[in-house]
């Protein structure tokens, strides 16, 4: 199955003034853009093309590298546009999720704290994370283009902490980045709907 780049599901400018219209424009039409056609490009070569995306990335991981650093950024993409909505974030979960995230990860304020913690500390490029793994949910870094799915878990949330995804608005200051992610930008909809896949 061909990677292709989906739509942003919202204006380019419906983000503002968290994220720019400009930083979209770049991070969506030139990098993920980037990372489809040249992650095809690879997925053909290695004979994977026929393969969805999720069974690109577990198969490439740690055989594979320049075909896993394009299908898994590829995969964390799709999800992170998703991850996002103009007057997102904010400590109103949905019912089920805030059960979980009370349970699991010490309540929405701990998570707040842990996720910008694992956001700022992630060296160099990378994600935050949180997954559901070992059944329950947990915040996680991974560095690159790896993601939860090639260390046994599943990611219910991600944030991209790559420069390009907030160095035009930002620039230096990934923590306010992360701070106005998560308080203005999450879509917990989406959220939910992970989690209750992964939980089953």
């Amino acid at each position: 199955m061909a990677f292709t780049l989906p739509e942003l599901p919202y204006a380019y400018d419906a983000l503002q003034p968290y994220m720019s219209k400009e930083t979209l424009e770049y991070h969506h039409d030139k990098h993920h853009n980037a990372y489809v056609e040249t992650g095809n490009k690879l997925a053909a070569e290695a004979g994977l093309s026929g393969k969805s995306v999720e069974e690109v990335v577990k198969e490439s991981y740690g055989k594979n590298q320049p075909l896993f650093n394009n299908a898994g950024q590829h995969f964390n993409h799709i999800h992170f546009w998703k991850w996002m909505k103009p007057g997102g974030g904010g400590k109103s979960l949905p019912g089920k999720l805030q059960t979980a995230f009370d349970s699991d990860l010490g309540g929405y304020d701990k998570f707040r704290a842990d996720f910008v913690q694992a956001g700022v500390s992630q060296f160099g490029s990378g994600w935050a994370w949180v997954a559901f793994k070992d059944g329950k949910l947990q915040v996680m870094k991974t560095p690159n283009g790896e993601n939860p799915l090639v260390h046994g878990g599943v990611p219910i949330l991600g944030v991209d902490v790559w420069e390009h995804s907030y160095y035009i608005d930002y620039r230096n200051a990934r923590p306010k980045y992360l701070e106005a992610f998560v308080d203005n930008l999450i879509n917990w909809d989406h959220v939910l709907e992970c989690y209750e896949k992964a939980a089953g």
